[in-house]
């Protein structure tokens, strides 16, 4: 690859990452609920999705699932069906504060990991927008292996920055308003509905 093309692939690799999305509410919202360091877990998930999609379209298998209506909207409704669920989760969270600290109680990694996985990976669209994305990117006459590898790591690098520098940072201004109960609830029900937003966007758009 050379480095144009490597440098149009930063380039909109960055623009896709900055478009806010199931993945961006999702690590703002765990940022918000376990702390801005602690929201990497999340964001890790989400890039093993991301990696987990780049392999489906690389493998041939996006062309299956896009080219299929029922299987593509067997992941969609699946996807969407849980974002909703999410959002119905993150409206009804109890406020939880740890007595005399007033800092909210931190979930632990594994949950934050497999919902980030989860949310990127029930999102049927991510494998059709790679399978126009990618085929910019790739030469058929050079290796693929070494082409995949550095296309993944350039879309996950930036990812993994944006997420985390961008939309699990901005989530810290936020976070006073996690120091009473009022202010928790009041978060939470945002994020909740944004959550089902995303949801119904999902379910109904193709």
């Amino acid at each position: 690859m050379s480095w144009s093309l490597w440098l149009t692939l930063v380039a909109a690799g960055s623009l896709i990452s900055f478009t806010p999305g199931a993945g961006a509410i999702n690590t703002m919202a765990t940022s918000l609920g376990s702390g801005w360091a602690r929201s990497i877990w999340g964001i890790l998930g989400q890039q093993v999705a991301l990696v987990t999609h780049i392999a489906i379209v690389a493998g041939g298998v996006g062309v299956l699932v896009s080219g299929n209506p029922v299987l593509f909207d067997t992941v969609r409704y699946v996807g969407a069906a849980y974002l909703l669920w999410l959002g119905v989760r993150q409206w009804r969270l109890t406020p939880t504060l740890v007595a005399d600290a007033g800092t909210p109680l931190r979930e632990p990694a594994g949950p934050m990991f497999r919902r980030g996985v989860f949310v990127n990976l029930t999102n049927p669209k991510a494998i059709v927008f790679f399978l126009a994305f990618v085929p910019h990117f790739i030469d058929p006459d050079r290796p693929l292996l070494v082409q995949y590898l550095i296309l993944a790591a350039t879309v996950v690098g930036i990812d993994t920055i944006v997420m985390w520098f961008f939309f699990a940072a901005a989530a810290k201004g936020l976070r006073r308003l996690t120091r009473s109960a009022s202010g928790q609830r009041t978060i939470n029900r945002v994020f909740g509905s944004l959550y089902v937003v995303v949801a119904v966007l999902l379910a109904v758009t193709r």
